[in-house]
């Protein structure tokens, strides 16, 4: 049996998305920044495109710009955020995605910014009192943080963290990757100056993402050398990606209510199905907690073992595609720097299960033993 169970890494395309893209791959081919015929009708496409992302999210379509994918949209917004506004203080987590993390890291490191961590909480939430203090004594600041977390699932309240960040008058990003086209997105309301999709994390294609950008929020380029995006990205529309995206994002926000509940049944019937079957786990982070985590997520912590490094081969070689790994060791530079933030034994295993529309209970169940297997074999 073949297994796929890293869909936090990359969703497989949804049929209906691949048909929305074909006629851009093969008859509609002009470049839309021609002015004949051809140019304009795949022009057309594109604003609809953008409009109708635009009408799920409820922004509006000057609010929405087309990127390569999630990991440029987090550059461009902290960079070009910080350039425009003059900002000379960030706040991020220990375990942002490293889209993030790193970025502003290199901004530091430069002497552009200084950059603080929020403190996190015992199972790797953001400590809003800390936020709000470290807001009150650094003016001009950027917060950069996630709305979940892509290895452990928890979900901050970006709701709260915007309504602080307004009131210290602070720049708000968050990287919204992991959720967009899993949870409602309401721009309209949401207390948030931009955020980030990538379209390969929703059943669209890889190769293409979206920022937005509060129309009362003042970003400036990334890339240059074009006039495409509104002057805001410069190089040609990657045609076929936007219709897909803008299509998967239709399906997702149809179907979301059904999907949620079948895929938080498969996580649900994994963690009653290890706790069964092996003595000892648990999990990493809120991962099991429904209500404060990603419904697509679980991150598994196992046994001690000196096996542990075998799990993944091993379960790569029974047909099951996951990922995982143990926190940083002291002094390693190898290692899931989530875990190591949140003070993981690098001594335990880890395994990060990530579900989809298209997984089956009949998957969960031979996944579920293929990890009992392993550790009665290694505690033989």
């Amino acid at each position: 049996m073949k297994v796929y169970l890293d869909n936090a890494a990359t969703t497989p395309i949804d049929p209906e998305v691949l048909d929305a893209m074909l006629p851009f791959l093969k008859g509609n081919y002009g470049n839309p920044s021609s002015v004949h015929s051809h140019g304009r009708e795949v022009r057309s496409a594109i604003e609809y495109a953008r409009k109708n992302v635009a009408k799920l999210l409820n922004a509006t379509p000057g609010e929405i710009f087309f990127t390569s994918g999630g990991t440029e949209a987090d550059n461009a917004l902290i960079c070009s955020g910080i350039e425009t506004h003059g900002l000379t203080h960030a706040i991020t987590s220990t375990i942002e995605h490293k889209a993030v993390l790193q970025t502003l890291q290199n901004l530091e490191s430069l002497g552009k910014i200084k950059l603080s961590y929020v403190k996190l909480d015992e199972k790797g939430h953001a400590d809003l009192n800390h936020l709000e203090e470290l807001l009150a004594n650094n003016e001009q600041s950027l917060v950069s943080l996630m709305h979940a977390n892509n290895e452990i699932g928890n979900i901050n309240d970006i709701e709260e963290i915007g309504i602080i960040c307004k009131k210290h008058k602070a720049v708000f990003h968050s990287d919204t990757v992991q959720t967009m086209g899993h949870y409602v997105h309401d721009l309209s309301s949401l207390t948030v100056d931009c955020i980030t999709g990538a379209a390969h994390k929703f059943h669209g294609p890889k190769g293409i993402g979206f920022m937005y950008i509060n129309k009362k929020t003042k970003v400036g380029p990334f890339i240059l050398g074009g006039a495409q995006e509104r002057s805001m990205r410069g190089g040609t529309e990657n045609v076929h990606g936007i219709i897909g995206l803008s299509k998967a994002l239709e399906i997702a926000y149809r179907d979301m209510e059904e999907h949620h509940n079948y895929i938080q049944g498969l996580k649900d019937r994994m963690i009653a199905n290890l706790r069964e079957k092996i003595s000892g786990v648990s999990f990493n982070g809120d991962s099991a907690n429904a209500d404060k985590s990603l419904y697509t997520v679980l991150n598994v912590c196992l046994p001690e073992s000196a096996d542990n490094d075998m799990l993944l081969f091993t379960l790569d070689i029974n047909g099951i595609s996951a990922s995982g790994g143990s926190a940083c060791s002291s002094g390693a530079s190898t290692g899931s720097h989530v875990l190591t933030g949140i003070n993981s034994n690098p001594k335990r295993g880890a395994v990060r299960f990530s579900f989809s529309k298209f997984n089956t209970p009949e998957e969960i169940d031979y996944a579920a033993d293929k990890v009992a297997e392993f550790y009665k074999e290694v505690t033989v």
